[in-house]
């Protein structure tokens, strides 16, 4: 798989994404839908804490990845949603950190909504990655 960055200007790249990505030479698509901060069982945890769910929700998107043979390397894209957007712009750092770490800065979008769709949840992510 080969990667080109598409940034008309810097800006983003100093926040960690590009603005655009052209992928090219891949042979196979992820589709992750929203990773939340859930156990194994499906019981959602960390009620109210933006930092352990963030940690948990990215951890819970490497193990998608990682169950198809991927990584965050392989991230192209990325969507994340949140209830408060200022207290996830606290915590970020930490996502950015492991994306960086992975050597990707993939396109990506937050949103901030009213709700997730399980109570109690701050943030959820989903990506889509290619091999």
């Amino acid at each position: 798989m080969e990667r080109t960055a598409v940034n008309p200007s810097t800006w983003s790249v100093a926040l960690g994404f590009n603005q655009g990505e052209v992928v090219s030479g891949h042979s196979r698509t992820l589709y992750v839908s929203g990773q939340t901060a859930m156990s194994g069982d499906g019981e959602p945890l960390h009620d109210g804490d933006m930092a352990a769910q963030l940690r948990l929700s990215t951890d819970n998107l490497e193990a998608v990845l990682g169950a198809a043979g991927m990584s965050l390397a392989h991230l192209v894209r990325l969507n994340v949603y949140t209830t408060d957007v200022d207290l996830l712009f606290q915590h970020y750092g930490e996502l950015a950190a492991r994306l960086g770490a992975a050597g990707v800065a993939p396109p990506t979008t937050m949103l901030g909504v009213v709700r997730l769709a399980v109570p109690g949840q701050l943030v959820e992510i989903e990506g889509t990655a290619v091999a």
